[in-house]
């Protein structure tokens, strides 16, 4: 059974570290605190260094199914991961509903990661919405907000 998990996350993938800084300025420029935001990535030093500096604090490196290794940050971590610490042996596609997303929303993620791409997520209902907005407006691509929750 997939554990949900109540907070709603809002989840864009930028093309690279560059593109992602940007959008993570952006968020952060219109109000977005830092420890609601969520960086994941292939394991680069660029990707640990964009984490370093935008969240303040070291990534974790994580073996990940389908992706390799990864470096990540943030409370999506955690929803992903879950108890028994599921990403190395599920992947982002066997995990992103414990966020509340469906199945090929996962897959995709996975796809997009895997090429390179800088997945940034920000938790939070009220501001779900603008925080969507921004992602788009700044190249992450395929965003979208997650089931609010209750509604798994």
């Amino acid at each position: 059974m997939v554990e949900a998990r109540t907070e709603l996350f809002t989840v864009g993938v930028f093309q690279d570290v560059a593109w992602a800084a940007k959008g993570i300025d952006a968020l952060k420029q219109a109000g977005f605190p830092a420890d609601t935001m969520t960086i994941l990535s292939k394991e680069t030093p660029e990707a640990a260094g964009l984490i370093e500096k935008s969240l303040a604090a070291k990534g974790e490196r994580i073996d990940a199914a389908s992706v390799g290794a990864i470096v990540a940050r943030g409370p999506l971590v955690a929803a992903l991961q879950g108890s028994s610490r599921d990403l190395s042996k599920l992947g982002l596609a066997g995990t992103f509903r414990r966020a509340g997303f469906q199945a090929h929303d996962g897959r995709i993620f996975e796809t997009l990661v895997g090429r390179g791409g800088v997945l940034v997520a920000l938790v939070g209902e009220p501001r779900a919405a603008d925080a969507l907005a921004i992602l788009h407006s700044y190249g992450g691509g395929n965003a979208a907000i997650g089931a609010w929750s209750g509604r798994i």
